[in-house]
């Protein structure tokens, strides 16, 4: 994988100006003047500035490590130190709100979800970096990124690499039963039922079933898929729809029918990934991150099986199915005492030089729009290409109350999917749930 990224780098550097490079111009204002650049006004410092970098693993593989290895080498008067985020998203948030909202200066920069401006910039819980970072800076990031990284017109997230999710699937196993890669939902049920009957794999299909925030992403997918919304245009809640009921039904029977285990009602993205890896599983619903993850010596038992394509959509509907919006921003702790070494941190990392070795290193969608576009990077990274083809969808998280509105959903549909409540009661339940949380914001 090292090789892959420095084939990459130096294929770019002949023809863009990498972030180390870059002006100062890519800061507004900051403790320092704003003609001096962080790297300058830190080497003026005695000794080194450490900043703390909060982040969750990513891909598994060091990315993480490489990244700040390289960043280092480039500003040696910087040192980042990083510290393990939990893998629950909902733990994560819970954590940095209570840390942060008590005053803590520490982490520096943390990696957040992108469904988090609202709730953190309300609360003052994260730097307002429009207010430190020039336009010239988010001018770099792909079409829409900085709107989802705005709370009021007020950009608190710079947005680090995008996630969406895809099917992947054993392309041994089809070929060996004579199936084509399914593009129904229907057609996959299919397939699984037939490679579990021939005895060729234990599991048709693995997603993310368990009561937190990845099964709201899960869910969104099949709900927009049957043609249900959470809220429609008027912003009242439609979650007990027909539509819903369609896609919950579904959600259900995967389980019944036995092609989902019945413990997918645990499973969040680790689980599902190791019972793929472990070759338990035909079909897999995960991030972009799943195809390094499913071709990595020492964690996968599939390298070289594995095929992935766009989520599947209901039978009769054309196209691809729809894909949740997911990713992860960088975001500066407001209490932090190293802002210039902070945002120069984030200005590499969501440069070219350090959105190239995401993109190559690991299978993640860089946000940079230089890099996405990249034709010789979008031949490394085969999700790239795919995702021009899939119909992304957003969750409906730009208030403060989304936590409360996505902990209706999962909690319910969670429910439902473990026999506990009937589909129908599940999704009345979430409907006047949701009502609640929305209200509290003023939709």
């Amino acid at each position: 994988m090292k090789r892959t990224t420095t084939i990459a780098l130096t294929a770019l550097s002949a023809g863009v100006v990498l972030s180390a490079g870059l002006t100062p111009t890519f800061l507004t204002s900051t403790k320092q003047p704003a003609h001096v650049s962080a790297p300058a006004a830190a080497r003026r410092a005695s000794g080194v500035t450490t900043i703390v970098w909060a982040a969750g693993t990513i891909s598994g593989n060091g990315l993480r490590q490489d990244m700040v290895n390289h960043f280092e080498k480039l500003h040696p008067t910087i040192h980042v130190k990083i510290v393990q985020e939990p893998s629950n998203t909902n733990t994560t948030r819970a954590q940095l709100v209570s840390e942060i909202s008590g005053g803590a200066t520490s982490p520096d920069v943390y990696m957040g979800d992108v469904i988090w401006p609202g709730q953190f910039g309300s609360l003052h819980l994260a730097l307002p970096l429009s207010q430190h970072l020039s336009k010239s800076f988010f001018s770099r990031f792909a079409p829409g990124l900085v709107q989802g990284a705005s709370y009021k017109g007020v950009v608190y997230g710079a947005p680090f690499f995008q996630d969406s999710g895809f099917l992947y699937y054993r392309k041994d196993l089809l070929a060996k039963a004579h199936l084509p890669v399914p593009r129904t939902w229907q057609q996959l049920m299919h397939d699984s039922l037939v490679l579990q009957h021939k005895h060729m794999v234990k599991y048709g299909f693995v997603w993310q079933g368990a009561s937190y925030e990845g099964l709201t992403c899960d869910w969104m997918e099949y709900l927009t898929d049957a043609g249900g919304q959470v809220f429609n245009k008027a912003g009242k809640p439609v979650m007990n729809s027909p539509q819903a009921v369609k896609a919950l039904t579904f959600m259900r029977s995967l389980i019944t029918s036995g092609v989902t285990p019945k413990d997918v009602i645990t499973m969040q993205e680790p689980q599902a990934m190791t019972a793929f890896n472990d070759g338990q599983a035909a079909f897999l619903r995960n991030w972009d991150y799943a195809w390094t993850n499913s071709q990595t010596k020492g964690q996968s038992k599939v390298i070289g099986k594995v095929g992935v394509v766009p989520l599947p959509t209901f039978a009769g509907h054309a196209g691809t199915g729809y894909a949740t919006i997911g990713g992860w921003n960088l975001y500066v702790n407001p209490h932090s005492k190293h802002l210039a070494a902070d945002l120069t941190f984030i200005n590499w990392m969501t440069g070219v030089q350090g959105q190239t070795i995401l993109a190559t290193k690991a299978s993640e969608i860089p946000t940079n729009a230089a890099v996405q576009r990249n034709p010789q990077i979008r031949k490394l990274n085969p999700v790239l290409s795919i995702v021009s083809k899939t119909h992304l969808i957003a969750r409906p998280s730009q208030t403060p109350q989304y936590p409360a509105i996505s902990l209706a959903i999962y909690s319910n549909i969670n429910a439902a999917l473990a026999g506990q409540v009937s589909v129908k009661q599940a999704l009345q339940t979430a409907n006047s749930q949701i009502a609640q949380a929305a209200n509290k914001s003023g939709l």
